[in-house]
């Protein structure tokens, strides 16, 4: 089969890290509980009949192309063409740079030949490429990001303001996610409890209990991979009130969770102003509400507030589709 010339474009959230990580001690399964933040991937899909394979650019985003082949050809399209990638979302930081590349990838080629691709499809086709951070469904999930599989959709909070501190360096996803070293079953008892309770507290919107939780499992992270910046930003947290703290368990992360409050500029800048003398770069993130995932077809993602990186990616399609 083959299809006109077409250009097909999709965006896909980040999460800052996770709210909660850890393995369950009945099965071991592994799991995570997502804080989408409004960082974006973007993907642009030119179809070209003539093509005998998938092009990507970046050309080393390899998995996004072995992504594009299967998705064509299971709905039987011949021909390839040019994967183009972009977005706000840095690599190896622990903010599902790769989960959002495949996902906007998937939503690009769906826009292109006019299919219907739901999260649990998307979900489905990237089962077999790499573990994901389950950025395919919209609010706060929980996720076996090992098998690739919903555990449960949880809901959406308010947005939160996120003043982050970034170690530097970058974490190999992959194999981190290889690693077969569990935690004792005391602890793997307790990320039970923990999974329990926040899914409680986000359906509720328990922002003191998500953000307690939060800081629980930043800490038994840090028990086994020590952070030297830890003990600073949970001072820093303490003393400007706020929620708690965030980690990412396989990135470079680590961040004070803020939520609403009259002063809620200054205290940003204050945050900033304290994790300042911290070697390694400050970021403030945002995460993402209910009102920021729009009722369209699911290709599109939450793409009502992408910020710019996607417009500017079809202006660039404008005026030269590749051939």
């Amino acid at each position: 089969m083959y299809l006109r010339k077409v250009t097909g474009f999709g965006t896909a959230n980040g999460t800052f890290g996770e709210l909660l990580q850890g393995v369950l001690p009945e099965d071991e399964r592994h799991f995570l509980v997502t804080l989408p933040i409004a960082g974006w991937a973007h993907a642009a899909f030119h179809y070209l009949p003539d093509r005998p394979e998938v092009e990507v650019r970046p050309a080393h985003k390899t998995k996004a192309r072995r992504l594009a082949m299967r998705l064509l050809r299971t709905y039987g399209i011949s021909g390839g063409g040019v994967v183009e990638l972009g977005g706000a979302l840095p690599e190896g930081k622990g903010l599902a740079s790769s989960s959002a590349d495949l996902v906007a990838t998937a939503r690009a080629i769906a826009d292109a030949i006019g299919i219907s691709l739901d999260a649990a499809a998307i979900e489905g086709f990237l089962r077999d490429v790499e573990p994901s951070d389950g950025v395919m469904y919209p609010g706060i999930v929980s996720y076996h990001h090992r098998e690739v599989r919903l555990r449960e959709k949880l809901g959406f909070l308010p947005p939160l303001t996120i003043v982050a501190h970034d170690l530097g360096g970058m974490v190999d996803t992959i194999r981190f996610n290889r690693s077969t070293v569990l935690p004792p079953m005391r602890v793997r008892h307790e990320y039970r409890a923990l999974l329990a309770e926040m899914a409680t507290a986000v359906r509720a919107g328990d922002l003191i209990t998500v953000g307690r939780i939060a800081t629980r499992s930043a800490e038994l992270h840090v028990h086994r991979h020590p952070r030297a910046d830890f003990a600073q930003l949970r001072q820093v947290c303490r003393e400007l009130g706020g929620l708690g703290l965030a980690i990412a368990h396989s990135g470079t992360y680590l961040g004070i969770l803020l939520g609403e409050h009259r002063e809620g500029e200054e205290r940003t800048a204050a945050a900033l102003a304290r994790c300042a003398d911290l070697p390694g770069k400050v970021r403030v993130f945002r995460t993402l509400g209910a009102a920021d995932y729009p009722t369209g077809p699911a290709t599109a993602g939450p793409a009502s507030r992408c910020g710019e990186g996607l417009t500017e990616l079809r202006e660039q399609v404008r005026e030269g589709t590749p051939t």
